[in-house]
């Protein structure tokens, strides 16, 4: 019952600090996403993918931004956070 309440404080909190999705208008090519943008954004990108279906504005990669250390942000955030889920992973034994 613990661990719900934890999946679900963690899930509410995402959904209330996703005002802050690629394209929302936050950034601009006088002031770009950087290296922790793209964190965020890479941590963000399922639900900006959702959010995207439903708001052509919203996207799921900002293109405003820095470059090459915007990137490497975003693709540590997506391996590193959404990739790792896989460890956490129950096995199944395969029995013959």
């Amino acid at each position: 019952m613990k661990r719900m309440i934890v999946l679900a404080v963690i899930i509410a909190a995402c959904l209330f600090l996703a005002g802050c999705l690629p394209g929302d208008g936050r950034n601009t090519p006088e002031k770009p996403a950087g290296f922790f943008w793209g964190i965020w954004h890479g941590w963000m990108a399922p639900i900006s993918l959702i959010v995207g279906l439903f708001n052509k504005a919203i996207r799921v990669y900002e293109p405003a931004n820095t470059g090459w250390w915007y990137d490497l942000g975003f693709y540590l955030a997506v391996v590193g956070g959404w990739g790792s889920l896989s460890f956490f992973r129950k096995k199944q034994n395969k029995k013959s």
